[in-house]
C-alpha cells in the first residue's frame, strides 16, 4: 500500500480581508506549528514531497538523465534542446530542477531547525532528523552535479531580506563537504531499513555514489560495502520483476512514492510510453536509440529488425497487433508515428493522464554492486571480490559468470570497461546515464583514455566540439536576475 504524501505544511496563512465582525485568521510562524510529535511528522513528509516536483523524479531529473546521452532521443519540441545539448540559462528543465531542488532544501532545513526541540519519543525524532539530512544531502548533490558551485543554503528561508535570500555561489568542494557531513548525520539517526523512507542503506547508497563522482575509491567501496554486508539486500531473482517499482524492499533502497493523483503523481508513464496505453499520441520523450539497441546485443540487432534481447534485462514495449510485449524489441505497427516502438517501458503503470501511481527507484541494489565494482577495482584491478559482486548482476541479467580466465579480467582498463558497459545496461533509462558519462569524463581528465565514451565525446559528436562548458548546465536566468551576487557558469 502506497503511503500518501501530504502537501507543505503553511508557514503563514493569510489574514481576512472581508470587513465583518470576525478576527483575522492568525499568522502561523515556524516556532508555533512545531509543537508536537505530529508536526514533526507533518513537516518530514512535506520534505518528502518535494521529491515529487516536476523538476524533480516526476520528470526532469529522469529526462535530464538521459536525454543528452547516447542512451535516448526525441523529436518533441519540450525536450529536444537535451538531446541536441543546446541548453540556455531559460531552458525549462534548466530552471525546474534548480526550483524544486531549493523547495526540497528549505523544507528539509525547517525540519532540521525545528524539530530538534519537539517534545516527542527521541528514537523517531532522530529517525526525522536524519531523514531530513538525507534529503538535503540528495537535493545537494542533484544540484553540484548539474551545476558545479550553487549557493549553500543551511538554514530555512523566513523572510525575504536579501541577505538571507540573495546568498553567494558556494564552491563546489564545498557543496561536497557538506554533503558528506549530512550524510554521515544521517547514519547516525535514520532507522536501520525503511521500504518507504529513507534508511541507513539509503544513506550509504548515497555516500557511495557521492565519493563514486569524487573518485574517492576507498571510501566510496567501503560505504557500498557497508549496504551490501548488513544482509538487508539481495537481487530479485527476476528483471522483469523490478518493475513497476512497488517497495520490493530485498532490491529496493530509496524509491519515489506516487499516490497516482495530482498531488502524489508520475508524470512519465504518459510521457515515456506509446498510444494505447499513454493517454494521448505525441512525441514521446526518452526514446531509445538504434545505437543503444545496437549496443544491447548486436546479435538481435540485424536487418533494422528489433527481436527479443538475449539478456532478457530491457524493459522496451513496442506497439504490436498482439498487444504489449513486456520485455521485447518489436517494431510498432501502429498508424501513427508517435506510437511506433520501442519504447522505454520502466513505468509500466497505468499511466493516467500524467497522474500515473507507479514509484520511481532512486536507488537500487543493483547499482550499490556495481559502484562496489568499480570503487575496488579503481583501487587494485581486477578480483575476485570484484567478480564476486559483478557476477551478481550479470547472472541475474541472464548473463554468464565472469572467471579470472575471461578477457574482462586481464586488466583494470578491461575490467572498467565491463562495469561500464553493465552500468548503462542495468540503469538505462532510469535517470543515470548522463551523470555516469559526466563522472567518466572528469575521471578521464585525470587519467587519460580511462573511459571508453564520455559526456565529451557525446558534446563533441551533437556540437562537433569538444566544449567542457557543456559538462555543467548554466544557471537559470530568473536566478541571476534576481540574485546580483550569482555569476553565470562559462559559454553561457
Amino acid at each position: 500500500m502506497k503511503k500518501i504524501l501530504i502537501p507543505v505544511f503553511a508557514l503563514a496563512l493569510l489574514g481576512s480581508c472581508e470587513v465583518l465582525d470576525k478576527e483575522p485568521l492568525p499568522t502561523i510562524a515556524p516556532e508555533n506549528f512545531f509543537q508536537n510529535g505530529d508536526d514533526a511528522e507533518a513537516a518530514i513528509t512535506a520534505a518528502y514531497d518535494a521529491l515529487q516536483g516536476t523538476g524533480l523524479w516526476s520528470q526532469d531529473l529522469i529526462v535530464v538523465g538521459e536525454m543528452p546521452s547516447d542512451n535516448c532521443t526525441s523529436t518533441n519540441g519540450d525536450v529536444t534542446t537535451l538531446d541536441r545539448i543546446n541548453w540556455t540559462p531559460t531552458t525549462s528543465q534548466v530552471g525546474n530542477i534548480w526550483r524544486d531542488s531549493y523547495i526540497g532544501i528549505n523544507r528539509a532545513n525547517a525540519v532540521i531547525k525545528y524539530v530538534p526541540t519537539i517534545d516527542m519519543p527521541q528514537t523517531r525524532r532522530d529517525q526525522i532528523l536524519g531523514e531530513a539530512y538525507f534529503l538535503r544531502a540528495l537535493h545537494y548533490f542533484n544540484l553540484v552535479k548539474l551545476y558545479g558551485a550553487v549557493p549553500l543554503r543551511l538554514e530555512p528561508t523566513e523572510t525575504g531580506a536579501p541577505s538571507v535570500v540573495a546568498l553567494p555561489r558556494a564552491a563546489a568542494d564545498a557543496v561536497y563537504t557538506q554533503i558528506a557531513a549530512d550524510l554521515t548525520a544521517a547514519d547516525g539517526l535514520a532507522p536501520a531499513s525503511n521500504p518507504n523512507r529513507a534508511s541507513k542503506g539509503a544513506v550509504n547508497a548515497l555516500l557511495a555514489k557521492v565519493y563514486l563522482t569524487q573518485r574517492q575509491w576507498a571510501e566510496a567501496a567501503t560505504a557500498a560495502n557497508k549496504v551490501i554486508t548488513t544482509g538487508t539486500y539481495s537481487l530479485l531473482p527476476s528483471f522483469k520483476g523490478l518493475f513497476p517499482a512497488e517497495n520490493k524492499a530485498s532490491e529496493s533502497i530509496f524509491e519515489i512514492q506516487n499516490q497516482g493523483n495530482a498531488d502524489g503523481n508520475n508524470l512519465l508513464p504518459d510521457l515515456l510510453l506509446p498510444s494505447p496505453p499513454a493517454t494521448y499520441s505525441f512525441p514521446k520523450f526518452n526514446i531509445p536509440t538504434a545505437e543503444l539497441l545496437q549496443y544491447a546485443d548486436t546479435a538481435s540487432y540485424a536487418n533494422g529488425q528489433l527481436r527479443p534481447n538475449r539478456d532478457r534485462r530491457w524493459t522496451l514495449i513496442g506497439r504490436t497487433n498482439a498487444g504489449l510485449d513486456y520485455a521485447s524489441f518489436v517494431n510498432g505497427t501502429s498508424n501513427s508515428a508517435n506510437d511506433r516502438g520501442p519504447f522505454v517501458y520502466k513505468w509500466p503503470g497505468a499511466p493516467n493522464a500524467f497522474n500515473s501511481a507507479d514509484n520511481t527507484y532512486v536507488l537500487r541494489y543493483a547499482d550499490v554492486l556495481l559502484m562496489y565494482a568499480e570503487a575496488a577495482n579503481e583501487q587494485n584491478g581486477p578480483s575476485a571480490d570484484v567478480l564476486t559482486r559483478l557476477n551478481l548482476v550479470r547472472t541475474r541479467a541472464g548473463l554468464a559468470a565472469l572467471t579470472a580466465a575471461s578477457p574482462q579480467y586481464a586488466s583494470k582498463k578491461a575490467m572498467r570497461d565491463e562495469i561500464d558497459r553493465q552500468r548503462r545496461l542495468e540503469l538505462a533509462f532510469e535517470g543515470e546515464r548522463w551523470y555516469d558519462l559526466l563522472r567518466y569524463a572528469r575521471h578521464n581528465q585525470a587519467e587519460a583514455g580511462a573511459h571508453a565514451v564520455t559526456a565529451l565525446d557525446i558534446i563533441e559528436q551533437k556540437l562537433t566540439r569538444r566544449d567542457v562548458n557543456y559538462l555543467l548546465f548554466p544557471l537559470p536566468q530568473a536566478e541571476i536576475n534576481n540574485n546580483a551576487q550569482l555569476q553565470q557558469n562559462p559559454g553561457y
